[in-house]
């Protein structure tokens, strides 16, 4: 079983930047796609961004595509997430998570989860 631990969330003015981390325990990442999720009040949790094994595969939203890169540190068990040009929209509980396979768009496709980091931009 993965654990999964997110941290990096804080406050920001719009136009600012962070960068999440989820690092994983137990078990090594190398064998899983990463995913990350948001979800803010009164939402449902919605895909963000997702990576292959090896990194050689991304997907991502159209409303961070451009803004926010994933990448991963398979060495240390780490997935990133770069959020750059915040938005006060992008304000949400940051979620990482894990499943075999390719990375894909659905939150019940995974099967590992972390418990959240918040993300809030103001404007």
């Amino acid at each position: 079983q993965v654990q999964l631990v997110e941290s990096g969330g804080g406050l920001v003015q719009a136009g600012g930047s962070l960068r999440l981390s989820c690092a994983a325990s137990r078990r090594t990442i190398t064998g899983y796609a990463m995913g990350w999720f948001r979800q803010a009040p009164g939402k449902e949790r919605e895909f963000v961004a997702a990576i292959g094994r090896s990194a050689g595969s991304t997907i991502y939203a159209d409303s961070v595509k451009g803004r926010f890169t994933i990448s991963r540190d398979n060495a240390k068990d780490t997935v990133y997430l770069q959020m750059s040009s915040l938005k006060p929209e992008d304000t949400a509980v940051y979620y990482c998570a894990a499943r075999p396979g390719a990375g894909t768009r659905r939150p019940d496709e995974y099967d590992y989860w972390g418990q959240g980091t918040q993300v809030t931009v103001s404007s």
